[in-house]
């Protein structure tokens, strides 16, 4: 049976606060309790954050990198993907999970969140991570209403949103 599989978006080592990286390693760790995999980026910032909350509580990641080399993903994932494409990589990062969690994030986090929109995956974001997260927390991304972005107080109630639409869809089929 295939392993449910979570994306974890945000920002990226540059923008990353230490309360956000907090929050993302926090979120790794759930993620790991619930026996989900952890979806990436692959790099620094929330990315590695969660890697490493995964890891630290015996968690599988995998990290979808936009270069073409092994040693650009963080040391916390288990899996890298060399895309070699370059920010296209966002389109691969939605469409691989079951459902999205943001910490933060700015534009990058923005186009992965839009594609979740689009193929209408669960998204949540985690209140007081800042970024985009705080910016359309509780939003539509547009006027067709389609998947509002769900507000969770923190990283465990974040996962639980995620792994309800799961049950959800298991006891629909």
């Amino acid at each position: 049976m295939r392993k449910f599989q979570i994306a974890v978006i945000g920002y990226n080592k540059d923008g990353c606060t230490e309360h956000a990286k907090n929050i993302a390693f926090e979120v790794g760790k759930e993620i790991a309790i619930s026996g989900s995999i952890l979806i990436c980026g692959g790099l620094g910032g929330v990315m590695e954050a969660a890697c490493r909350g995964a890891k630290t509580n015996g968690g599988m990641t995998l990290g979808i990198i936009p270069q073409e080399a092994f040693s650009f993903a963080n040391e916390f994932c288990d899996i890298v993907i060399c895309t070699g494409i370059g920010f296209a990589r966002d389109f691969i990062v939605a469409t691989s999970a079951d459902g999205i969690i943001a910490v933060g994030g700015g534009v990058g986090t923005l186009i992965e969140l839009g594609v979740g929109y689009i193929t209408r995956k669960r998204m949540v974001v985690v209140s007081g991570s800042g970024g985009v997260s705080e910016i359309y927390g509780g939003k539509f991304l547009d006027e067709r209403n389609t998947v509002p972005l769900i507000i969770a107080k923190d990283a465990h109630s974040a996962v639980e949103i995620i792994l309800n639409r799961k049950q959800d869809e298991n006891q629909n089929s």
